[in-house]
């Protein structure tokens, strides 16, 4: 008989997988049966398994940790590497820091490594405890529906094989087969809210309150955020539309639309713009609305909304990118490249994109013209020779230069989020 456990990995990735996958192995259950599940998959279909272990410096054990998951990915016949933190500048939240920096660190990992999907050992359990978490926060639709199986950051794709996995299943399926793991001393600390949040659960059990139901619950709200999301994207489709980069919206058919519905459009395009891995808060976007209402303009994420006749605009802060300084080979803003062509010079090292700003579009006397607002044009991307403005694509002067946006126009009106 098939083990469930390896059966819901195989779902993951069948009937096409991956030639080469990553694994993020902690030391804890839950990754240690990821790996050794993925490395049977990965063996009976011809896959090159690689894993890797991020030490964050924070705990004495930590190294002692991934060296013994080193020397069961030996056993194992799986390459291994040891990725270690050492950027933390004690500023901000430990724990989100730290969680930051591990997809960074696994990110650059992969690529360096030609690995395409990098998979990490969330179960179902880690759905109930999320949920629970944002319950208190008095978290919406979004916030307490199901992680998503797969999603992409830091231009890596991810999976979660695991996510109907149960944490008690896993550590079983280790002992069966004499594979040892580490527990964090951590999990039963209880100054940490998660650890608070499982000791509740196993209190609420007995009234059928417990992991597995909590976990459903989010599923079903997963389903009822895809539904939210095929509506507004069909709201995109039908009131918005992309200019220089930026987004503008008819007004009236946006406060037409229901609340929850115009909430998710505005968001979306905020993400869109700024690239930000998690959107504004529905307390932030409601103080949003009400400044239209007030003053017709506001800001937030980096990002400017302001009313223009019967237009909505979205678009990037001048003040969010004024510093920002790029080569001419690199993405400008997370979002632009800027590209010579035709019978354009070799770019010399002086050569820099940065926003167009005043000084920039003071050489453009008609740049009304365009009919989009003025702060669209500042913060739009040029190009720059020391202090001598080169071109300026979006604004009419290309010189043989084109702007380009890595996330286009497709990528608004595409029916799919990242989370």
């Amino acid at each position: 008989m098939t083990d469930p456990l390896a059966q819901s990995v195989a779902a993951s990735f069948d009937p096409a997988p991956p030639p080469v996958l990553g694994v993020a192995v902690s030391g804890g259950g839950d990754s240690v049966a990821l790996l050794h599940l993925l490395n049977g998959y990965a063996r009976s279909r011809g896959i090159a398994l690689h894993a890797a272990t991020v030490d964050h410096g924070l705990r004495p054990e930590a190294a002692r940790e991934a060296a013994m998951v080193a020397a069961q990915c030996r056993a194992l016949g799986v390459p291994h590497d040891t990725l270690r933190w050492t950027g933390w500048d004690h500023s901000g939240n430990l724990q989100n820091e730290a969680r930051k920096a591990r997809y960074r660190l696994l990110a650059d990992w992969a690529r360096g490594q030609g690995i395409g999907a990098v998979c990490i050992g969330h179960t179902a359990d880690d759905l109930a405890e999320t949920f629970v978490m944002r319950l208190g926060r008095r978290a919406g639709v979004d916030g307490l529906s199901a992680m998503p199986a797969m999603f992409d950051r830091h231009g890596m794709r991810w999976h979660r094989p695991l996510l109907n996995a149960r944490r008690a299943d896993l550590r079983a399926h280790l002992t069966q087969r004499g594979v040892t793991w580490v527990d964090d001393p951590s999990n039963e600390d209880d100054s940490f809210t998660r650890v608070r949040i499982r000791k509740a659960l196993a209190v609420l059990t007995d009234l059928g309150v417990d992991s597995a139901a909590l976990a459903d619950v989010s599923r079903h709200l997963a389903d009822a955020r895809t539904a939210l999301d095929a509506q507004m994207f069909a709201a995109a489709r039908a009131h918005a539309h992309v200019q220089c980069g930026a987004v503008a919206m008819d007004w009236q058919a946006l406060c037409a639309l229901p609340t929850e519905t115009r909430r998710r459009l505005l968001t979306h395009t905020i993400a869109w713009i700024n690239g930000a891995t998690y959107a504004p808060r529905s307390s932030a976007v409601a103080e949003v609305l009400t400044a239209l209402d007030d003053a017709g303009a506001a800001t937030v994420q980096g990002c400017e909304l302001r009313l223009k006749r019967d237009k909505l605009w979205i678009y990037r802060e001048l003040r969010a990118v004024r510093a920002v300084d790029a080569p001419v080979d690199a993405l400008w803003d997370g979002r632009w490249r800027l590209e010579p062509c035709g019978d354009t010079p070799a770019p010399d090292t002086q050569t820099t994109i940065r926003a167009l700003g005043a000084e920039g579009l003071r050489s453009f006397a008609d740049w009304r013209d365009l009919g989009v607002p003025r702060g669209v044009l500042l913060a739009s991307p040029a190009v720059w020779q020391g202090a001598e403005l080169v071109a300026a694509p979006l604004v009419g002067r290309s010189q043989n230069w084109q702007a380009v946006l890595e996330r286009g126009e497709d990528a608004f009106f595409a029916a799919h989020m990242t989370h």
